[in-house]
Protein backbone atom coordinates (compact mmCIF):
# COMPACT_ATOMS: atom_id res chain seq x y z
CA UNK A 1 0.00 0.00 0.00
CA UNK A 2 1.25 3.51 -0.79
CA UNK A 3 1.15 6.33 1.74
CA UNK A 4 -0.95 8.58 -0.48
CA UNK A 5 -1.09 12.08 0.97
CA UNK A 6 1.70 11.35 3.51
CA UNK A 7 4.90 13.40 3.29
CA UNK A 8 7.63 11.88 1.16
CA UNK A 9 10.00 10.36 3.72
CA UNK A 10 12.40 7.50 3.29
CA UNK A 11 13.25 5.83 6.58
CA UNK A 12 15.59 3.00 5.73
CA UNK A 13 17.54 2.01 8.80
CA UNK A 14 21.22 1.10 8.61
CA UNK A 15 20.19 -2.50 9.26
CA UNK A 16 17.73 -2.47 6.37
CA UNK A 17 20.27 -1.03 3.93
CA UNK A 18 22.22 -4.32 4.10
CA UNK A 19 19.07 -6.25 3.23
CA UNK A 20 18.07 -7.23 -0.29
CA UNK A 21 15.53 -5.21 -2.21
CA UNK A 22 12.95 -7.54 -3.68
CA UNK A 23 11.18 -7.08 -7.03
CA UNK A 24 7.52 -6.13 -6.54
CA UNK A 25 5.00 -7.89 -8.78
CA UNK A 26 2.78 -5.55 -10.77
CA UNK A 27 -0.89 -5.89 -11.56
CA UNK A 28 -2.13 -7.75 -13.62
CA UNK A 29 0.58 -10.35 -12.90
CA UNK A 30 -1.36 -13.59 -12.22
CA UNK A 31 0.94 -14.44 -9.29
CA UNK A 32 -0.78 -11.65 -7.35
CA UNK A 33 -3.86 -13.90 -7.26
CA UNK A 34 -2.08 -16.74 -5.44
CA UNK A 35 -3.47 -17.56 -2.00
CA UNK A 36 -0.70 -17.46 0.61
CA UNK A 37 -0.05 -20.42 2.91
CA UNK A 38 0.33 -20.04 6.68
CA UNK A 39 3.86 -19.73 8.05
CA UNK A 40 4.63 -22.98 9.88
CA UNK A 41 7.50 -21.59 11.95
CA UNK A 42 9.07 -18.17 12.46
CA UNK A 43 12.71 -18.99 11.78
CA UNK A 44 15.75 -17.27 10.28
CA UNK A 45 14.35 -17.65 6.76
CA UNK A 46 11.15 -15.81 7.73
CA UNK A 47 13.08 -13.13 9.65
CA UNK A 48 15.30 -12.58 6.59
CA UNK A 49 12.19 -12.31 4.41
CA UNK A 50 10.75 -9.76 6.85
CA UNK A 51 13.98 -7.71 6.74
CA UNK A 52 14.03 -7.79 2.94
CA UNK A 53 10.35 -6.84 2.76
CA UNK A 54 10.86 -3.91 5.13
CA UNK A 55 13.82 -2.64 3.10
CA UNK A 56 11.77 -3.01 -0.10
CA UNK A 57 8.72 -1.26 1.39
CA UNK A 58 10.74 1.69 2.72
CA UNK A 59 12.71 2.03 -0.52
CA UNK A 60 9.44 2.12 -2.50
CA UNK A 61 7.91 4.68 -0.11
CA UNK A 62 5.12 2.28 0.86
CA UNK A 63 3.33 1.89 4.18
CA UNK A 64 2.61 -1.83 3.75
CA UNK A 65 3.78 -4.83 1.79
CA UNK A 66 2.50 -8.40 1.67
CA UNK A 67 4.78 -11.33 0.84
CA UNK A 68 2.51 -12.15 -2.11
CA UNK A 69 3.62 -8.88 -3.74
CA UNK A 70 7.23 -10.10 -3.77
CA UNK A 71 6.27 -13.54 -5.11
CA UNK A 72 6.53 -15.33 -1.75
CA UNK A 73 3.22 -16.98 -1.04
CA UNK A 74 3.27 -17.14 2.73
CA UNK A 75 1.13 -15.15 5.17
CA UNK A 76 3.60 -12.36 5.99
CA UNK A 77 2.92 -8.62 6.05
CA UNK A 78 5.13 -5.68 6.97
CA UNK A 79 3.76 -2.22 7.67
CA UNK A 80 4.78 1.18 8.97
CA UNK A 81 1.99 3.73 9.13
CA UNK A 82 3.79 6.00 11.59
CA UNK A 83 4.37 9.65 10.64
CA UNK A 84 8.07 9.22 11.43
CA UNK A 85 8.35 6.01 9.34
CA UNK A 86 10.34 4.27 12.06
CA UNK A 87 7.81 1.95 13.71
CA UNK A 88 7.68 -1.19 11.58
CA UNK A 89 5.01 -3.76 12.35
CA UNK A 90 5.54 -7.40 11.37
CA UNK A 91 2.35 -9.41 10.98
CA UNK A 92 2.60 -13.16 10.36
CA UNK A 93 -0.46 -15.41 9.88
CA UNK A 94 -2.94 -12.57 10.53
CA UNK A 95 -6.59 -13.05 11.27
CA UNK A 96 -9.16 -10.37 11.89
CA UNK A 97 -10.92 -11.24 15.14
CA UNK A 98 -13.30 -8.30 15.09
CA UNK A 99 -14.28 -5.49 12.76
CA UNK A 100 -16.43 -2.43 13.32
CA UNK A 101 -19.75 -2.05 11.60
CA UNK A 102 -18.67 1.52 10.84
CA UNK A 103 -17.16 1.77 7.39
CA UNK A 104 -14.98 4.44 5.85
CA UNK A 105 -13.97 5.26 2.32
CA UNK A 106 -10.34 6.15 1.68
CA UNK A 107 -8.28 6.71 -1.41
CA UNK A 108 -5.92 3.75 -1.69
CA UNK A 109 -2.87 3.02 -3.74
CA UNK A 110 -0.69 -0.04 -4.00
CA UNK A 111 2.97 -0.77 -4.67
CA UNK A 112 1.77 -3.42 -7.15
CA UNK A 113 -0.35 -0.84 -9.01
CA UNK A 114 1.96 2.20 -9.04
CA UNK A 115 0.50 5.67 -9.70
CA UNK A 116 -3.09 4.41 -9.46
CA UNK A 117 -5.33 5.61 -6.63
CA UNK A 118 -9.03 5.09 -6.06
CA UNK A 119 -11.61 5.05 -3.31
CA UNK A 120 -12.24 1.80 -1.43
CA UNK A 121 -14.61 1.12 1.45
CA UNK A 122 -13.13 -0.65 4.49
CA UNK A 123 -14.01 -1.28 8.14
CA UNK A 124 -13.11 1.78 10.24
CA UNK A 125 -11.60 -0.37 13.01
CA UNK A 126 -10.29 -3.92 13.12
CA UNK A 127 -8.66 -6.10 15.72
CA UNK A 128 -6.07 -8.43 14.25
CA UNK A 129 -4.37 -11.42 15.88
CA UNK A 130 -1.01 -12.48 14.48
CA UNK A 131 2.45 -13.79 15.20
CA UNK A 132 5.27 -11.24 15.41
CA UNK A 133 8.90 -11.45 14.29
CA UNK A 134 9.86 -13.27 17.50
CA UNK A 135 7.12 -15.88 17.06
CA UNK A 136 4.92 -14.42 19.81
CA UNK A 137 1.14 -14.23 19.44
CA UNK A 138 -0.07 -10.60 19.46
CA UNK A 139 -3.35 -8.80 19.09
CA UNK A 140 -3.66 -5.19 17.92
CA UNK A 141 -6.69 -2.94 17.65
CA UNK A 142 -6.24 -0.67 14.65
CA UNK A 143 -8.11 2.29 13.23
CA UNK A 144 -7.48 4.95 10.61
CA UNK A 145 -4.66 4.32 8.16
CA UNK A 146 -3.42 1.29 10.12
CA UNK A 147 -6.82 -0.44 9.88
CA UNK A 148 -7.01 0.32 6.16
CA UNK A 149 -3.48 -0.94 5.60
CA UNK A 150 -4.06 -4.20 7.52
CA UNK A 151 -7.18 -4.95 5.45
CA UNK A 152 -5.47 -3.98 2.18
CA UNK A 153 -2.44 -6.20 2.86
CA UNK A 154 -4.56 -9.11 4.10
CA UNK A 155 -6.43 -8.95 0.79
CA UNK A 156 -3.10 -9.63 -0.96
CA UNK A 157 -2.69 -12.79 1.11
CA UNK A 158 -5.92 -14.17 -0.34
CA UNK A 159 -4.98 -13.13 -3.89
CA UNK A 160 -6.99 -9.92 -4.10
CA UNK A 161 -5.67 -6.57 -5.36
CA UNK A 162 -7.49 -3.35 -4.36
CA UNK A 163 -8.53 -2.63 -7.96
CA UNK A 164 -10.89 -5.61 -7.68
CA UNK A 165 -13.13 -3.41 -5.52
CA UNK A 166 -13.57 -1.08 -8.49
CA UNK A 167 -16.01 -1.36 -11.36
CA UNK A 168 -15.09 -3.75 -14.19
CA UNK A 169 -14.66 -0.75 -16.51
CA UNK A 170 -12.18 0.99 -14.18
CA UNK A 171 -10.36 -2.30 -13.56
CA UNK A 172 -9.99 -2.94 -17.31
CA UNK A 173 -8.67 0.59 -17.87
CA UNK A 174 -6.12 0.15 -15.09
CA UNK A 175 -5.09 -3.24 -16.46
CA UNK A 176 -4.55 -1.74 -19.94
CA UNK A 177 -2.58 1.17 -18.49
CA UNK A 178 -0.35 -1.15 -16.42
CA UNK A 179 0.29 -3.49 -19.37
CA UNK A 180 1.23 -0.52 -21.56
CA UNK A 181 3.54 0.84 -18.87
CA UNK A 182 5.29 -2.54 -18.58
CA UNK A 183 5.70 -2.79 -22.37
CA UNK A 184 7.08 0.76 -22.54
CA UNK A 185 9.59 0.00 -19.77
CA UNK A 186 10.70 -3.19 -21.54
CA UNK A 187 11.25 -1.28 -24.80
CA UNK A 188 13.29 1.41 -23.00
CA UNK A 189 15.31 -1.29 -21.22
CA UNK A 190 16.50 -2.92 -24.45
Amino acid sequence: MLPHLLPHVTAVTEHAIAMALLPILRFPDPRLHTVAKPVAQVDERIRRLVDDMLATMYEADGVGLAATQVDVHERVIVMDTSDTRDKPLVIINPEIVSASTDMLVNEEGCLSVPTIYDRVERHAQVTVRFIDRQGEVCEVAADGLTAVCVQHEMDHLVGKVFVEYLSPLKRDRIKSKMLKKTRDEQVRGR
